[in-house]
């Protein structure tokens, strides 16, 4: 029986991938666990588990006194000694409890306090591991579907793929393989929840790491993604060195490369842009595949107009509006788009109202000029008649 349990405990170690320590450390707290619903909870009880043979010790545990106060924690001197002669008062002496006084109930107590010592240990295993990969791609295979989430098989344990994190209109059938962004490991009272995405901007980014050596070896950098799933992703990208094209690595020949993350997306398009410091130059990069005329930015408001010409206009806004708003999630600036008629209209209007101000600018100087030589003359002409007047007399 004894060799059996360490069968066991080699094999849910292996399965379960916890330490045998561990799952050792489980069945002793279960056995002392119910040994103490058996013969009560005062009793110091211990239970240890030889982990080469499997041999059970259970012991209970009591402190020798000179006088008796609670028996199931003490026991007196003279009794102690009849055990041991070397007893002195103060030590500690124990007494073998056979495991077939524990009962039906004590075992059956055991068991499961062990499956719930094991379910913890596996919950503490998986996390450790799974953790440390967050941030990581990561492969599986599709179990199921459950009210709309799918389970994937990750070999040591199941993962969730929750609706709002899967691409919309892709679906999965029992058995197929699927590839993931491991967004975040959450611990729950009941269990240890793995949450995967294929919606997560950074799973562009990893699928184009390990696509693209030049950004896996950090030569090109992805300084930023923005995406609507399904539909388009922008990202923009630097090269640290100067001989290395940032988007040609990325594109790969003949499209290679980019095209093998475009399948895994199912088909979503990728925009690759050159990334650069110059706002007005990155704007315009942004908005492809729009052909960009010109570019003005106000740096404090941080909001940018740019003109194309009319029949880039629905290209450079795109459906829906969502070419413009990911390039400006992207470049961080607020984007406004005319067009070049639209720009020649405004600027005339524009020109008028400075003419108009000017003019008007022009007329209120000559007026006042007017109404200074007025002032001027009137100054004038009073002091020579203050300088007709007799001596001694004043006019009035």
């Amino acid at each position: 029986m004894n060799r059996e349990l360490i069968a066991v405990i080699d094999q849910i170690g292996r399965e379960k991938g916890i330490d045998k320590a561990k799952v050792i450390g489980a069945v002793e707290a279960a056995l002392q666990t119910a040994a103490k619903k058996r013969f009560g909870q005062g009793e110091n009880i211990q239970v240890e588990i030889d982990s080469k043979t499997g041999e059970i010790n259970v012991i209970s545990v009591r402190r020798i006194v000179e006088s008796v106060t609670n028996p199931k924690a003490e026991i007196s001197i003279l009794e102690a000694r009849r055990v041991d002669s070397e007893a002195e008062v103060g030590d500690e002496i124990g007494s073998v409890i056979e495991m077939e006084e524990l009962g039906r109930i004590a075992a059956q107590t055991a068991k499961q306090v062990i499956f719930q010592k094991v379910r913890e240990a596996e919950w503490e295993a998986v996390q450790k591991e799974y953790a440390t990969r967050q941030g990581d791609l990561i492969n599986g295979i599709i179990l199921g579907q459950e009210r709309r989430n799918y389970l994937v098989d990750l070999g040591k344990t199941e993962a969730i793929l929750p609706i709002q994190e899967q691409i919309p209109r892709e679906s999965y059938r029992r058995g197929d393989r699927v590839k993931a962004y491991l967004l975040e490991v959450r611990r729950t009272p009941k269990d240890v929840q793995v949450i995967l995405s294929r919606t997560h901007p950074q799973f562009v980014s990893k699928l184009f790491e390990l696509e693209v050596p030049e950004v896996a070896e950090k030569i090109v950098e992805i300084k930023g993604v923005v995406r609507e799933p399904g539909d388009r992703t922008k990202i923009a990208v630097a090269s640290r060195e100067k001989a290395v094209d940032p988007v040609g690595a990325c594109v790969g020949i003949k499209g290679s490369r980019v095209q093998a993350v475009v399948r895994e997306l199912r088909g979503e398009k990728i925009d690759i842009i050159a990334w650069t410091s110059d706002p007005r130059v990155f704007i315009a990069e942004a908005l492809n595949p729009a052909t960009i005329e010109k570019v003005g930015i106000d740096e404090e408001k941080k909001s940018a107009l740019v003109v194309v010409a009319d029949s880039q206009l629905s290209l450079a806004i795109g459906k829906n509006g969502q070419n413009v708003r990911l390039a400006a999630k992207l470049t961080g600036w607020k984007i406004d788009i005319i067009s070049a008629t639209e720009y020649e209209k405004e600027k005339v209007e524009r020109d008028k109202e400075i003419k108009a101000a000017l003019a008007e600018e022009a007329e209120a100087q000559r007026e006042e000029e007017a109404a200074r030589v007025q002032r001027e003359v009137e100054a004038s002409l009073t002091s020579d008649e203050a300088a007709e007047q007799p001596d001694g007399l004043t006019a009035g």
